[in-house]
């Protein structure tokens, strides 16, 4: 039914329009009463082989929303009421600001990609901030759960989970530098917002790997990452201290950065050795690409779209090289976050056997539809159990290594 009414309606309408109308129904999905909790039961992950514990949240399942979808933290409901195991909000930066000129948003349906160029569009840390405390007062919130057991460590295995799977929702919070403010202050405006929002996220993301801000992605060279992700880490770490009025108990925030597909092996080695260094939580690879090579959809329309980041199925080669480098570099000391180029069960269960213990989409969901993340969810299940593993974090980084057989 989704891809009809695709094919008659939406592809019809501006990439941005489609988003903001498909949006809204997500959004009036999760806000109904009962609505979200029906559709969550249908649609939500139920298989216990699906469980697994990662920086410090019992998932019902390994599949999350990436950054970009759901920029203010406005439909979190809705979208875990469709299967999403747990959902990444932003990019959010500490000031509003509304992104580029339209259009910013182009599809390119003969490679399943898309192309953006949308400039961190987001209200500002304080409104996502303060949607986030609304949604913790009225318990429709991991945060909340995993407060009352104190702090928490980010690594591990599955946890017990109620039947069902979790009906928490967990949320994680992507930043990004404000466009205005210059790149020497970059540091303060990253702290500003990590303060403003970790009393209300799950774990923490520092991106610094968007191509539509200028100048972002210099802060991937090791000399600049290492002062801005120890200034994160120290905010975290105060905050944790301080405590916060709407939580029982402080907890420490997990802290992740994402990295782009461009960059270099060398770099991808440099950016993984810092993160151990530091004492990160974790690595999410990869984000959108500014390259174009291999697209099936013409060169000069292609060219005719103009600047922005390539995300989709082009990504799938480069983003699954990037995950099973990461993993042979930081092996399980770092939770890996793979994302780019996930169209189905295969390439999710590809990125887990290759050391993903989580993984995200957008693209895949836009072209996929409603039902895609249960259908994914239900596929990377029937793959673990064909390999005879009794949980999907058995699987994690087992790529190249024969599988522990059926279970009998």
């Amino acid at each position: 039914m989704y891809e009809l009414l695709y094919r008659r309606v939406l592809q019809h309408i501006p990439a941005e329009t489609a988003h903001r109308l498909a949006f809204a129904a997500i959004r009036f999905a999760g806000a109904v009463p009962g609505m979200g909790a029906g559709m969550r039961r249908v649609l939500g992950p139920a298989d216990p082989v699906l469980r697994v514990r990662a920086l410090g949240m019992d998932l019902p399942g390994p599949l999350g929303l990436a950054a970009g979808f759901d920029k203010d933290a406005e439909g979190v409901d809705g979208l875990t009421a469709l299967g999403f195991a747990y959902v990444e909000i932003g990019t959010v930066t500490d000031q509003p600001q509304p992104g580029n000129p339209r259009p910013r948003m182009f599809r390119l349906p003969a490679d399943r990609a898309l192309v953006n160029r949308m400039g961190f569009n987001n209200h500002g840390a304080a409104a996502a901030a303060d949607r986030l405390r609304r949604r913790a007062e009225s318990g429709r919130t991991g945060i909340r759960a995993l407060s009352r057991r104190g702090t928490v460590n980010p690594r591990g295995t599955a946890g017990e989970i109620g039947p069902g799977g979790s009906r928490s929702a967990y949320v994680g919070v992507n930043i990004g530098k404000t466009k205005a403010v210059p790149e020497a202050e970059a540091v303060g405006d990253y702290e500003a917002s990590a303060r403003r929002l970790a009393p209300h996220a799950d774990y923490l993301v520092v991106n610094v790997s968007s191509p539509n801000t200028p100048g972002l992605r210099d802060l991937q060279a090791v000399e600049r990452l290492r002062p801005l992700l120890t200034a994160v880490r120290r905010t975290l770490d105060d905050v944790a201290r301080e405590g916060d009025a709407g939580t029982p108990a402080a907890k420490r925030v997990p802290l992740l950065v994402k990295i782009a597909p461009d960059l270099s092996n060398a770099d991808v080695d440099a950016v993984a050795d810092l993160a151990l260094d530091l004492g990160l939580d974790g690595i999410i690879a990869t984000n959108t690409t500014i390259g174009r090579e291999g697209l099936r959809t013409d060169a000069s329309e292609v060219a005719g779209l103009g600047a922005g980041g390539l995300s989709g199925a082009p990504l799938k080669e480069r983003a699954l090289e990037v995950i099973r480098r990461l993993h042979a570099r930081v092996g399980d000391r770092l939770v890996l976050v793979a994302v780019g180029g996930i169209e189905n069960a295969d390439d999710a269960w590809e990125r887990i056997l290759a050391g993903a213990t989580l993984v995200q989409a957008y693209t895949g969901f836009i072209y996929g539809g409603p039902a895609w993340p249960r259908k994914v969810h239900r596929g990377i299940a029937r793959r673990a159990r064909a390999a005879g593993y009794g949980s999907v974090a058995e699987a994690v980084g087992t790529s190249g290594r024969p599988g522990p057989g059926p279970h009998r």
